[in-house]
């Protein structure tokens, strides 16, 4: 009779922890990260009788939640690749919107300052014509120092958000050691037994951590979860926690990097990290947010270049010499590594715009051997001859300004990200355009034959002979001519072979002769004093527009932009276009774990009717075993 009471009175208690447990799961049917648990059950050990083995019962081995860990692990990949697209294409947008923006972007401005050269071209005395040239140029020096400072006001957004993230990784993380200090303990205290709420408690706080950055998890024997970031970098190992550092980068204060420390020691792992909203951050600084800068940059950096390099080779209408037109760029200093221990001072120049590329370089000493590492793409140049010397490297020439380089030291050098911010007008006053040519060829009125000599180029506007009286005097035969300086009565050169179409270059300038000479004819290139009228010059200006500036000649201004604004909208349509990949593979992977791990309320309604009949017939047993006993007793009694 004991038996019988002993047997129904474990099926009471079991059917009484798989209620309990059912009641658990309607509980928290939609709780974040709880995975459905169940009661497992098993039978007791029989006894033995003569007639055989008698069951005694059933009993609760443990209890499971229904938990499957690849399905965990494809939805924290998926959770961190959604979030870094996610917060990658926020920006991305940002960006291709500014830029390709018809009312913000350059080429409206760029279009309009070259229309109003052109009419300075049309009508080169006008000085209203000219100030509106200057107006168009201010417009568009604006509107290239605008966007410059929109996309760094964007980087200092990501810097906010990298301190942010950081902060709520460092919570996570602290969080999941204080975890697994407790689950080891509870796991020990119960022989084993999982504490299942806290499991679930714990990979809810992976997964939101796996919206932030990249995570990969191992599991210890005493049930801890090592949690990894980047390229294995620890960030919780046991009970303990590392921390995450936004840190000024070594080279520029302004821009920080992400750093893990672990006991002393800090170590920059930016370049490590992907995934999760950290990882979009620093992918679209790096892919978006630098080569924009940098290319817009390139085009303001070009343009003040090669445009003030013609307008120098020009006149003005008071008769003086073009100066710069934009501000001139110079010579710049290298950004030195918070850690060099030398005392170097790097500089650096653009000199040929045609070889500029839109790269950040890295230049390293290694105690024998200076390296020049271009950054887009690795590719290194060792600089023979450096720093005793200047080099050139992609038309930037390097070199040491001042003090001495140690092994080991480091210099960044940019020479056009961020440079827009700096490209501004340096002319004010529009008389000072230089619109013709400082020079002018004529032929004397009494020559016999039609030669002609055709201003091509003024080479060199700072030679000092450049405005000089020059005579091109031909012999008897007209086959041959002296050239005469008449400013200083100096012969250049004698007894010169005509032939049609040649150049001459003296003096700075180069001219071209053409035609028919007959003796005794001569031609003049003389000072282009009260050339008022010349447009010479401008029309060289305007010809910049279509003129193949960059990429070794290749690319016009409008063009390099153009490819500028291109690139960053092919990006970020692909962005997108993985996003939303991401976001449908996201969508199954919360499918597939639900169907495992999700709480079906019609599911539990079920189980929690078959639990409770049966145990309404286990304790329908027990009154059969009362009534049992009670016959029993009463024969006794008798």
């Amino acid at each position: 009779m004991a038996g019988i009471l002993s047997t129904t009175i474990s099926g009471l208690l079991a059917y009484q922890k798989g209620l309990a447990t059912a009641s658990h799961n309607v509980a928290n049917a939609n709780t974040p990260g709880y995975s459905r648990q169940r009661v497992e059950l098993a039978t007791r050990t029989p006894q033995l009788y003569g007639s055989g083995f008698i069951g005694s019962g059933v009993q609760v081995t443990t209890v499971r939640r229904q938990y499957d860990e690849f399905l965990a692990v494809s939805l924290r990949e998926s959770t961190s690749g959604y979030e870094r697209l996610s917060a990658y294409t926020e920006l991305a947008r940002q960006v291709d919107d500014l830029l390709a923006d018809p009312e913000a972007g350059v080429s409206p401005a760029l279009a309009r300052f070259f229309g109003a050269l052109e009419d300075v071209a049309g009508d080169p005395s006008s000085v209203p014509a000219r100030q509106v040239l200057l107006g168009e140029a201010e417009n568009l020096t604006a509107r290239m120092r605008d966007l410059d400072t929109r996309v760094a006001e964007l980087e200092a957004q990501v810097n906010r958000r990298l301190e942010t993230v950081v902060t709520e990784v460092n919570t996570l993380a602290e969080s999941i050691a204080r975890l697994n200090t407790e689950i080891i303990r509870l796991e020990g205290a119960a022989g084993g037994q999982p504490p299942n709420d806290l499991l679930d408690r714990r990979d809810e706080l992976v997964r939101q951590l796996a919206e932030r950055v990249a995570v990969t998890v191992a599991r210890q024997d005493d049930g801890a979860y090592n949690v990894f970031i980047g390229k294995g970098q620890a960030l919780v190992v046991g009970g303990q926690a590392a921390t995450l550092k936004a840190t000024p980068n070594a080279y520029d204060a302004s821009r920080l990097e992400i750093s893990i420390a672990a006991g002393a020691s800090t170590v920059e792992v930016s370049p490590l990290i992907s995934g999760g909203e950290l990882g979009g951050l620093l992918d679209v600084r790096r892919d978006i947010l630098d080569p924009a800068r940098a290319a817009l940059g390139r085009v303001a950096v070009a343009l003040a270049e090669r445009f003030n390099a013609q307008h120098r080779e020009g006149m003005d209408l008071d008769g003086g010499l073009g100066g710069d037109f934009f501000k001139d760029y110079g010579t710049r200093t290298a950004a030195a590594h918070g850690d060099n221990t030398g005392s170097g001072v790097v500089r650096y120049e653009v000199k040929d715009v045609a070889a500029l590329t839109t790269s950040d370089y890295l230049l390293s000493y290694d105690g024998s051997t200076y390296t020049l590492k271009r950054l887009s793409d690795g590719q290194t140049t060792t600089l023979t001859g450096f720093p005793a010397s200047s080099v050139t490297v992609d038309g930037v020439e390097i070199s040491l300004a001042s003090g001495s380089i140690a092994s080991g030291d480091r210099f960044l050098i940019r020479p056009t990200r961020g440079e827009a911010a700096a490209f501004e007008v340096a002319l004010s006053d529009p008389r000072k355009v230089a619109a013709a040519a400082p020079v002018r060829t004529e032929a004397a009125l009494a020559n016999l034959g039609d030669v002609r000599a055709g201003l091509v180029e003024v080479q060199d506007p700072t030679d000092t002979a450049l405005l000089d009286t020059v005579r091109i005097q031909f012999d008897a035969t007209g086959a041959a001519f002296d050239v005469i300086d008449d400013t200083t009565s100096t012969v250049l050169a004698s007894g010169v072979s005509y032939s049609d179409g040649m150049t001459l270059t003296y003096n700075g300038w180069t001219v071209k002769l053409t035609g028919t000479p007959q003796g005794g004819d001569r031609l003049y290139v003389r000072s282009n004093t009260g050339g008022v009228g010349d447009n010479f010059n401008a029309l060289a200006l305007n010809d910049l527009r279509t003129a193949g500036v960059l990429d070794s000649g290749a690319s016009t201004f409008e063009a390099a932009y153009g490819a500028m604004v291109a690139d960053a909208g092919t990006r970020t349509r692909q962005a997108e276009l993985d996003r939303d990949a991401r976001e449908t593979m996201l969508r199954q992977a919360e499918a597939a774990v639900s169907a495992v791990s999700g709480v079906n309320l019609d599911e539990e309604a079920g189980r929690i009717l078959q639990l409770q009949q049966a145990y309404q017939a286990a304790a329908k047993v027990v009154t059969v075993a009362d009534a049992m006993f009670q016959t029993l007793l009463d024969a006794v009694r008798r």
